[in-house]
């Protein structure tokens, strides 16, 4: 996946990227995964494609995240640098891979907590990020009861979108793109009070330019309000979900719960949800810094 920032009048940043190639490329892609070995792909990927990406904006971005935030030496950012750009190339050929009908192994911490959940009859929701491999969640994590709602990016390229149609057919998962006229938003509610599962993300403003402000890796970021109020409007249990690469051919899932004072004014329990969900995804990044896939300046500065 590959993408631009724009900035709007206000100066709110907002990602607009979809899977590069076209839909013969990425038939290609899965037909070529299907016949070989994973890692010859991720060793073509590491050898001659990620260098021409490294010349691209983005991983000027990823270098200055690295030496603040994750306080690597400037060597070490360096050559982060480019393991962030194979990791993400990884991740991309993964999301082919399962389409190709290849298996990955999956670990889950907290799975308790999902379950715990599922189980009752109320809705809830789940925030995930643009780290790791959040797509593999949505195969992973499935209710046998409680259908799930994914909100996806609307101008993705039809030939993924028909492969994750293709693949969330097999469970209970209902894609539901962002529109310009706001009717996910109706949907995302009707799925709540339904008592069903509602999956986004919560580190980019896909739709409305509202933000709140949280502490993350050691300065001020903007996150989008969309994804905490949804919840808080509802008063909805909620759970960070993070989908890290562990291995070659291995994830592991970390569902954590996200608590947040229900008895408070509606603003400040969305600045205590958006708090809590910048505090997990801090944590886990500090365990996975090269697994951060926001190729753009995210912090207030």
């Amino acid at each position: 996946m590959n993408g631009t920032a724009t900035q709007s009048a206000g100066g709110e940043r907002r990602w607009q990227g979809t899977t590069n190639g076209s839909a013969g490329m990425h038939r290609a892609l899965t037909a070529i995964l299907r016949a070989v070995n994973i890692r010859l792909v991720y060793a073509f990927s590491a050898l001659f494609v990620v260098p021409v990406c490294l010349f691209r904006p983005g991983a000027g971005h990823i270098f200055r995240y690295l030496r603040r935030r994750a306080g690597m030496s400037f060597c070490r950012a360096l050559w982060g640098t480019y393991r962030n750009h194979c990791l993400f190339g990884q991740v991309v050929i993964d999301r082919f891979a399962m389409y190709a009908g290849k298996k990955f192994t999956v670990k889950i911490e907290g799975y308790e907590h999902f379950l715990r959940l599922a189980r009752r009859p109320e809705g809830f929701v789940q925030l995930s990020a643009h780290v790791g491999n959040y797509e593999l969640g949505g195969y992973s994590l499935v209710a046998a009861d409680k259908p799930m709602n994914a909100l996806v990016f609307g101008g993705e390229k039809e030939s993924v979108m028909h492969e994750r149609a293709r693949m969330f057919g097999h469970s209970r998962i209902r894609m539901i793109p962002v529109t310009d006229r706001s009717s996910h938003l109706f949907r995302l509610n009707d799925a709540l009070a339904s008592g069903e599962i509602v999956s986004m993300p919560a580190d980019r403003s896909m739709g409305s330019l509202k933000t709140v402000e949280a502490d993350f890796m050691g300065g001020k970021a903007q996150f989008p309000a969309g994804p905490f109020r949804t919840a808080v409007m509802r008063g909805c249990d909620t759970l960070a979900v993070n989908v890290m690469k562990s291995g070659a051919t291995e994830y592991t899932i970390y569902v954590t719960p996200l608590d947040y004072d229900r008895t408070l004014g509606r603003d400040r329990q969305t600045a205590q949800l958006a708090a809590a969900y910048a505090a997990e995804l801090e944590r886990v990044l500090r365990k996975y810094p090269l697994q951060w896939y926001n190729f753009f300046e995210f912090w207030n500065e």
